[in-house]
């Protein structure tokens, strides 16, 4: 078993549920998160009273399943950013786990 992390921002979220259900996870958890690109613009937007929101409003997956679901998922989301015309991809990650309960 292996944590997955997905990180997508808020207009791909329908397609991100779609790649989970295709690569048979079914249980998993997600957050909303605010996306930066660059240290100068975390600096502006955690002043006191920020003008504009400097973030790109973003969705976090996090799901633990087997291994063979996540080869699935990664495919899935490899071919998902190949056709997408944007700077803003779909990122994962696989965090191995040595015990849980």
């Amino acid at each position: 078993m292996k944590l997955v992390i997905v990180t997508a921002v808020e207009e791909f979220q329908k397609e991100v549920l779609k790649l989970f259900k295709k690569a048979n996870i079914h249980s998993f958890s997600s957050s909303d998160i605010d996306g930066y690109k660059n240290g100068s613009s975390v600096m502006m937007a955690s002043s006191w009273f920020p003008s504009e929101k400097f973030g790109n409003e973003s969705r976090l997956f996090f799901s633990f399943t087997e291994d063979e679901n996540i080869d699935t998922l990664f495919q899935l989301i490899q071919e998902f950013n190949s056709n997408v015309e944007t700077n803003n991809a779909v990122r994962a990650v696989v965090v191995p786990i040595e015990k849980f309960i």
